[in-house]
């Protein structure tokens, strides 16, 4: 009997894998399409050709194309969520971390494919402002409250004075951001000056430190 239970467990365990490695080639044939092609000129005729998947299989998993952006949209804030993590821990005190994750950001930012996703995102969000809504809550504001978590973290610590930690978390996205995003919008020349000016970050972000840091 133990044999046979275990035995409906494996095939069970290897059916989900199957179902998410499916999921996992929609997402990239999505991401890749939304991309090169732009959200609306993508059909899902085209995402499943370039899947090997189905039809059925798609809006099993997600109902519609917009309900596959965001799930694309959900993977990468979740991906980048991870990055921001290892580089928080891997630096040997706040301030490094802070001045490390600001490069990261930054150098996201103004990567072609993250403004090519990003105009989908505006043009997405212009056409259904609930959509836009639902970006800001469960996508900005997850990275805002994450990154208030370390800052409390750091506070209990004694290793800075966030009196408002959601709050300083924006300031520092704010930050650490500016007008490099709508730069990199505008034309690959702008992308190539806000690329080269590093220092201009550190600069922006001595004045976040100095404030909130404990010496």
């Amino acid at each position: 009997m133990a044999f046979i239970v275990q035995e409906m467990d494996e095939v069970q365990a290897c059916g989900a894998d199957r179902r998410e490695d499916r999921r996992r080639a929609i997402l990239d044939a999505a991401e890749a399409l939304f991309l090169d092609q732009g959200f609306e000129r993508t059909s899902l005729a085209a995402i499943v050709k370039c899947s090997g998947g189905s039809l059925a299989t798609l809006y099993e998993h997600f109902s519609n194309k917009r309900g596959l952006l965001r799930a694309v949209l959900d993977r990468r804030r979740d991906e980048n969520l991870d990055d921001h993590a290892r580089l928080i821990d891997a630096a040997a005190d706040p301030a490094d971390a802070l001045r490390a994750l600001a490069h990261w950001i930054h150098d996201y930012f103004i990567d072609p494919r993250s403004v090519a996703m990003m105009r989908i995102m505006i043009g997405e969000s212009l056409r259904d402002p609930q959509f836009a809504r639902d970006l800001h809550r469960d996508v900005h504001l997850v990275h805002v409250h994450k990154l208030a978590e370390v800052f409390r973290r750091w506070t209990a610590e004694g290793k800075a004075r966030f009196e408002d930690a959601d709050a300083a978390a924006e300031l520092y996205f704010a930050t650490v951001m500016c007008n490099a995003e709508l730069n990199a919008m505008l034309d690959a020349k702008s992308r190539d000056a806000v690329a080269a000016s590093r220092a201009q970050i550190e600069w922006r972000l001595e004045p976040f430190l100095a404030y909130f840091l404990t010496p």
